[in-house]
């Protein structure tokens, strides 16, 4: 099973940028900005840019491993490699990808939540075990995450 990442993604204002999922005949989930590694992927750290590129036309700075999640998942067992990084810019126009440009996917709306544990528990969050880390760690992420002024680019 092809391993996922999954980016902790801070603007700004320190505020966690995160989605809200509309999916048909689903319930309204949540969750942060990823995607699986592609065979052309130089490294995890290249499947997050390229992912945060694609899912938000978004550009980061200070990537930062925070934790890696297992659970079971499709008959198989599911691995997500979770990082922090802040925003450098995001720019909507560049959003591409069948999960953008196929309607019967849903929506993806972009929604900025303050560093609050009730914002991660009033909420579904998936996957459970990428919510269970945020509320548990979401106060310290900026601490985390690291200097907005030491850019990475990991490609």
């Amino acid at each position: 099973m092809r391993p996922s990442v999954r980016g902790v993604l801070l603007d700004h204002d320190e505020r966690l940028m995160i989605f809200r999922r509309t999916v048909p005949g689903r319930q309204v989930y949540w969750s942060v900005p990823g995607g699986h590694v592609e065979p052309q992927d130089a490294s995890l750290e290249h499947t997050l840019h390229r992912e945060l590129l694609e899912e938000l036309g978004a550009t980061v700075s200070s990537v930062t491993p925070l934790t890696t999640v297992t659970y079971p998942w499709q008959g198989g067992i599911k691995t997500q490699h979770v990082y922090g990084c802040r925003l450098v810019a995001m720019d909507p126009a560049l959003r591409h990808g069948p999960e953008l440009e196929d309607p019967s996917r849903g929506e993806y709306e972009v929604v900025r939540l303050p560093l609050r544990e009730t914002e991660i528990t009033s909420r579904h969050v998936v996957p459970e075990a990428v919510a269970a880390y945020l509320s548990r760690n979401i106060s310290a992420l900026p601490r985390l995450i690291g200097d907005p002024r030491s850019p990475t680019d990991g490609r």
